[in-house]
């Protein structure tokens, strides 16, 4: 029971900062020590988390202190590599939907960024109402993604694109090399 309670606590923790910052915002790690609750937010644009002088994060612990009954130390990490970053992505390619542009162009955009980034392999998903009435879904592949033991490999990131017609499904999956090398150890 106690460890079903704190997973829950967890993913709604990541769910509350996913809504607050939607800009470049990966994923959390949190780590429980004698003194309270770590909470490690990786993010792309680091500034953005922060704030003017630090204004957003103790607001934002603050807002954690009060709704989860923690002693939260929230530290923010840059991420080197945003476009091996599927979460990052995901939301990047959920933003360019949602300002109108046209979804082959965007997804063929990021397959080819995501490639010269030093991926071994992406796959992109865009499902939705895209342009006509009736829903539809497009994958667009490159490189070589294994989906066989795909949990440890692959990265994956989502994201929901509100435009005009209805809502847009974004899923990216990400084989990076160390994920490779690391995959071949076991």
């Amino acid at each position: 029971k106690y460890f079903i309670k704190e997973g829950m606590k967890e993913a709604q923790i990541e769910e509350f900062l996913k809504n607050k910052f939607r800009a470049g915002y990966s994923h959390i790690d949190i780590q429980r020590t004698p003194l309270g609750t770590r909470i490690i937010v990786h993010a792309n644009r680091p500034g953005l988390v922060i704030g003017r002088s630090g204004s957003r994060i103790k607001e934002i612990t603050e807002q954690i202190e009060k709704k989860f009954e923690l002693n939260p130390m929230v530290d923010v990490r840059e991420i080197e590599n945003p476009f091996l970053d599927s979460q990052i992505v995901a939301g990047k390619i959920a933003k360019s939907l949602e300002r109108g542009g046209f979804y082959k162009k965007i997804a063929n955009y990021y397959l080819k960024e995501i490639m010269r980034a030093g991926a071994i392999g992406v796959e992109i998903k865009i499902a939705g109402k895209m342009g006509g009435q009736r829903g539809r879904s497009q994958k667009f592949k490159d490189g070589y993604i294994k989906h066989y033991y795909a949990d440890n490999v692959l990265d994956r990131g989502k994201a929901i694109a509100t435009v005009k017609l209805g809502t847009i499904g974004v899923q990216v999956s990400i084989m990076k090399p160390e994920d490779v090398s690391m995959a071949l150890k076991e």
